[in-house]
């Protein structure tokens, strides 16, 4: 299941649903338990030591991890792990699952909003019910403590980016007012439309950054998913660096195969990491990448290498 299946679902049942099986599931093969016994699945449970004194950061960046890249773990689970890693957040969570992370003195950084991915606010017939959802849904956010909620362009589907510009524009200007009041942060993604989300309209850095220009409200900002940029037109740290003032979040992810941030792909997260930093950025830095190795050893060594 990819990311926008997954958030599809979560806006349809209020709830992450249950993810596709691991790549690190046991194999499915008749074996006899004696002579060849399966090897225990790792614990992401920490152990009560762990939970007491959780991994040291240097913490110059807020970091986080996006709930759909482990969705066939548990909730409770993933925010007990994430806590005991250092992290600050478990993010893209429906309002019913908000109230875990605060058992774990976790926050959501980023609230999953009224759009998907491919109906967006692109569309003026669509105004109506995200303006309505939105004014039901923002002091829901502001009460919860969540920064931002998150929101998409949608697919063109042979519309020209102009128009939908101007459209999107004029929904978001209906709901700025409410965020404003709130203190809540609306957050646009960009994504890349070559390989992951073909046909998605803010696709592009300068057409986000034009919007932003054009709704004029401190409460609408782009969320900047370095993996998505990085397909569509690179230059990810001239680009954070010159048109941070518009960009209130970040994704991580490794290019190629949204996979490990390793040696095997192509970005320097030290190096962006470390212009984050130099820029005075202060919001979170969501891990959004699909994990190699079982448990959260991956999401472990992507917090440390970001750890700047």
């Amino acid at each position: 299941m990819n990311r926008r299946d997954f958030l599809a679902a979560s806006l349809a049942t209020a709830a992450a649903g249950a993810g596709a099986a691991s790549a690190h599931d046991d194999p499915v093969l008749p074996r006899d338990p004696n002579r060849f016994p399966l090897p225990e699945k790792p614990k992401l449970i920490p152990s009560d030591e762990q939970k007491a004194s959780p991994m040291k950061l240097k913490g110059n960046i807020k970091q986080s991890v996006c709930r759909w890249c482990f969705n066939s773990t548990p909730l409770e689970e993933l925010c007990r792990g994430a806590a005991a890693l250092g992290l600050k957040s478990v993010e893209l969570l429906s309002e019913k699952e908000w109230p875990v992370t605060t058992k774990y003195g976790l926050t959501c950084a980023v609230a999953n909003g009224p759009t998907t991915i491919r109906d967006g606010i692109n569309r003026i017939e669509s105004h109506d019910a995200f303006v309505k959802e939105c004014e039901r849904l923002i002091p829901l956010v502001k009460a919860a403590g969540i920064p931002n909620m998150i929101v998409f362009s949608g697919n063109r589907k042979g519309m020209p980016d102009g128009e939908g510009l101007k459209n999107c524009a004029m929904a978001l200007k209906r709901v700025t007012p409410i965020a404003e009041k709130a203190g809540v942060t609306i957050i646009m993604e960009l994504l890349n439309s070559r390989v992951d989300h073909g046909d998605y309209m803010c696709d592009r850095t300068p057409w986000g950054v034009d919007l932003v220009k054009e709704v004029a409200s401190d409460r609408f900002r782009l969320l900047y998913d370095i993996y998505h940029m990085q397909i569509m037109e690179g230059d990810v740290i001239r680009t954070i660096t010159d048109q941070g003032k518009y960009i209130a979040h970040y994704h991580t992810a490794g290019n190629p195969g949204r996979r490990d941030l390793d040696e095997t792909q192509e970005l320097n997260y030290v190096a962006i990491a470390n212009t984050l930093v130099k820029t005075g950025y202060t919001g979170f830095l969501g891990q959004e990448f699909l994990p190699k190795k079982p448990g959260l050893e991956s999401l472990k060594d992507a917090i440390l290498l970001c750890d700047v």
